[in-house]
C-alpha cells in the first residue's frame, strides 16, 4: 500500500526529477535507480573513518576487520530500511518522526540529528584540511579556513541537478577506491592474516573505544535521514509493482555502493596493519604520521600523494551529502526551509569553530583525537535514528504489504541492541571515570542529568508509538492549507511607481495604471544619483538633476492629458531609503517596481533595490519584468 502523500516533500528542488517510469530494458532500467546509495556511501568512507581505521590497524593489526564487516552489514540492513521508508511512504525519516512524536521529543531528536551532522562535518573539515596540508604544505589552520569555500561547489552541482551531483560523487568514490587499490598492491598484505581478521575476537578497553568509533564512522545516523529522502528523487509508478521494483533496485544500489565503501575502509585498516603494525610502528595514530611513513616503508613516492588525494576526495564528497542531510532534518523536523547556500554555510561554520579552537589552543597534535571523538559522538546518536526507523518500517498500518516481516524485524532489533549495548558500555566506562575521579561537583551533576535525559528520551522514543494512536498528518512545510473564502482586496487609491527614466518606463507605468481605478492617484518616483545630488541633496543643480526634473514634468503632463491624477517626486542620495521614505510619506498602498534581472556579480555591483525596498515596506510591491 502506497503511503499517503502529504504536501511537504523532501528536497523539493530535485524531488522526482529522475523518471524511472519511462520504458527501459536491461541495465538501463537498473541505472535509472542507481545513484542515491552512492551519495549515502561517501559518508561511510569520510575522513572520520580514516582516523578510526588507521588507529585500529596500527594498534590491533587485522583483528578489527570483523568489526568493519559487521558495521557494513548493519549499514546495509539499515540503509535498505531507510530506502524502503522513503519509497513506500514518500516521506523521509525526519518527516515521519515529526508526525509521530510530540513536539518536545521531536525537538530533542532534531538537536541530536544536528549534532550528528555537525560531528560528521567536523571530520570532513579536518580531513580535507589535513589532505590539503599533506599535498601542498599549507598549515592546518589555513586548510581548515579554505574548506568554507566548498559551499560554492555544492551550489554549482545543485544547479545542474541530482544526476550530475551523483556522477560527481561516483567519480570521487572511484578516485578513492583506485588510490587504495594501488596502495594495497604496494603493501602486499599477508592474505592469511587478513582472512583471520574476519573472525570475531574479544575487545579490550582500547579496542572497544576504536570499535565504537568504527561503528559510528560506518553506520551514520544522518545517512538514515538522507537515504529516505534521496530515493524520492526517483519518480516511480504508484502501484504495488512499481513500489516493489523500486525497493528491489534500491537494495541492489545499496549493496554495490556500501560494499565499495567497505572495500575502502578495509583497505585503510589493512594498509595500516600491514605497513605500521607489522613493522612495529603501533604508535601511528595520526593521519599525518601515516602519510610520512608510507614512502619509506613502501619505497614508493606516489603512495603518499595518492593517500592525500584520496583524503581530499573523501572529505569533499562527504561534505556535499552532509549538507543535504542538514537540509532534510531542518525541513522535516522544523518545517523550516532556508536557502541551500545558507544551510551549507551554517553547517560548515558549526564544524569549523571547534576545529579552529582545537588547532589554535592545542596545536595540530590533537586534530586526530578530535576526529576519533567526532566518530564516537556519531555512534552515540545512532540509537535515536535507528529505533524510530525500525518502528516505522514495521508498521503495517502505514507500510501495508511493504512492512518488513518478522525475520527482518528480529534482525533489525538485534542490530539496534548491539549498537545500544556498545554505546551504553562506552558511556558507562566514561561516566565511571568522571564520577570516581577528582572532578568538580557541577560536572558530575551535569553528566548525571545528561544521562537521565538520554534515558528518558530513549524510553519515550521507543514506547510512544506503541502507546498512542497515530497523530494526524502534520501538513506542509508551508503550514496548513487555508480555506480560500476571503479573496477580496481593497481598491488601490495611491499607487507609487519607481522609475529609472529609461525606455522601460512606459511598460512599468502601463502595469501600474492597470491596477488602479478612475479616482486613483499615481505617484511617480525617481532617485537622482549624480555626484552632485549625493552631496547637495535637493539643492543639486547639475545637468543630470535638471534633466530628471524636466523628464518628470514631461511624464506628469502626458498622464494629466490622458485624465490621470499624477504627482512626481524626485529623491536624492540613497536609492532604497528615498523610495521607502516617499512611499511612506505619501501613504501609498501599492508600489510598482521594474526588475533589472541582474544576477550574481551584477547584484553586488548595482545593488538589489527590489529586495531591500520590499523588506522595508508593509504594502504590496508589484514587480514587473521590464
Amino acid at each position: 500500500m502506497q503511503g499517503e502523500r502529504s504536501a511537504d516533500i523532501s528536497l523539493s528542488e530535485v524531488h522526482e526529477t529522475v523518471d524511472t517510469t519511462a520504458p527501459r530494458k536491461g541495465w538501463k532500467r537498473i541505472l535509472a535507480y542507481i545513484g542515491p546509495a552512492y551519495l549515502v556511501s561517501v559518508g561511510y568512507m569520510d575522513p572520520g573513518n580514516w582516523a578510526t581505521d588507521l588507529q585500529g590497524g596500527a594498534r590491533f593489526g587485522y583483528t578489527l576487520i570483523w568489526v568493519l564487516l559487521m558495521s557494513n552489514m548493519m549499514a546495509l540492513l539499515l540503509q535498505s530500511l531507510s530506502a524502503r521508508l522513503g519509497i513506500v511512504r514518500r516521506k523521509d525519516l525526519a518527516q515521519v518522526n515529526r508526525e509521530t512524536y510530540p513536539p518536545l521529543v521531536n525537538f530533542c531528536l532534531y538537536i541530536l540529528a544536528e549534532l550528528a551532522i555537525a560531528a560528521c562535518d567536523l571530520a570532513e573539515v579536518l580531513g580535507m584540511a589535513i589532505g590539503i596540508h599533506l599535498l601542498t604544505g599549507l598549515p592546518l589552520l589555513w586548510g581548515t579556513l579554505i574548506t568554507v569555500f566548498d559551499t560554492f561547489l555544492f551550489l554549482l552541482l545543485q544547479r545542474y541537478g541530482i544526476r550530475k551531483m551523483e556522477a560527481f560523487i561516483i567519480a570521487l568514490v572511484a578516485i578513492i577506491g583506485l588510490s587504495f587499490l594501488f596502495e594495497i598492491i604496494l603493501a602486499k598484505p599477508p592474505l592469511i592474516e587478513v582472512a583471520k581478521g574476519f573472525l570475531p575476537s574479544g575487545l579490550n578497553d582500547g579496542a572497544l573505544y576504536i570499535a565504537v568509533g568504527i561503528i559510528g564512522a560506518t553506520v551514520m545516523p544522518h545517512n538514515l535521514y538522507l537515504h529516505s529522502a534521496l530515493v524520492q528523487t526517483r519518480k516511480i509508478s504508484k502501484d504495488d509493482d512499481g513500489t516493489k521494483r523500486a525497493i528491489k533496485y534500491n537494495i541492489i544500489d545499496s549493496t554495490i555502493a556500501l560494499n565499495a565503501a567497505f572495500f575502502v575502509n578495509m583497505a585503510i585498516l589493512v594498509l595500516a596493519a600491514s605497513v605500521f603494525f607489522s613493522s612495529g610502528n603501533t604508535h601511528v595514530a595520526k593521519i599525518e604520521e601515516a602519510h610520512q611513513l608510507l614512502q619509506p616503508l613502501l619505497g614508493n613516492t606516489l603512495a603518499p600523494i595518492l593517500f592525500a588525494v584520496a583524503l581530499i576526495a573523501a572529505g569533499q564528497s562527504s561534505t556535499l551529502t552532509g549538507t543535504l542531510a542538514g537540509q532534510i532534518v531542518m525541513e522535516g523536523y522544523l518545517h523550516l526551509r532556508i536557502n541551500p547556500w545558507l544551510r551549507r554555510l551554517l553547517t560548515r561554520l558549526i564544524a569549523i569553530v571547534p576545529a579552529v579552537l582545537v588547532i589554535v589552543l592545542y596545536g595540530d597534535q590533537k586534530v586526530d583525537a578530535l576526529l576519533i571523538f567526532s566518530q564516537v559522538i556519531l555512534s552515540l546518536q545512532l540509537g535515536f535514528a535507528v529505533i524510530p526507523l525500525i518502528i516505522f518500517v514495521s508498521d503495517k498500518h502505514t507500510m501495508g504489504a511493504f512492512a518488513i516481516g518478522k525475520p527482518i524485524q528480529i534482525l533489525a532489533w538485534l542490530v539496534a541492541a548491539i549498537l545500544v549495548a556498545l554505546n551504553v558500555k562506552l558511556v558507562a566506562e566514561e561516566a565511571s571515570t568522571i564520577f570516581s575521579g577528582d572532578y568538580s561537583l557541577w560536572l558530575k551533576c551535569l553528566v548525571g542529568l545528561l544521562i537521565i535525559g538520554f534515558i528518558w528520551l530513549f524510553g519515550i522514543m521507543t514506547i510512544y508509538p506503541y502507546l498512542h494512536k497515530r497523530r494526524p498528518v502534520s501538513g506542509s512545510v508551508h503550514g496548513d492549507i487555508p480555506n480560500l473564502s476571503n479573496l477580496a482586496i481593497k481598491k488601490y487609491q495611491r499607487i507609487a511607481i519607481a522609475l529609472d527614466f529609461s525606455i522601460k518606463d512606459e511598460k512599468l507605468i502601463a502595469y501600474a495604471l492597470a491596477q488602479g481605478e478612475p479616482d486613483t492617484r499615481y505617484l511617480l518616483i525617481h532617485i537622482v544619483e549624480s555626484a552632485s545630488a549625493n552631496y547637495l541633496d535637493s539643492s543639486s543643480d547639475d545637468a543630470e538633476t535638471i534633466y530628471d526634473k524636466q523628464r518628470m514634468a514631461f511624464y506628469e503632463n502626458q498622464l494629466h492629458e490622458k485624465g490621470f491624477t499624477v504627482t512626481g517626486f524626485l529623491g536624492y542620495k540613497n536609492r532604497v531609503a528615498e523610495i521607502v521614505k516617499i512611499v511612506e510619506n505619501e501613504s501609498a498602498d501599492l508600489l510598482v517596481m521594474g526588475a533589472h534581472r541582474h544576477t550574481g556579480i551584477k547584484d553586488m555591483i548595482f545593488g538589489e533595490t527590489i529586495e531591500d525596498v520590499r523588506h522595508r515596506l508593509r504594502i504590496p510591491v508589484l514587480i514587473v519584468n521590464v
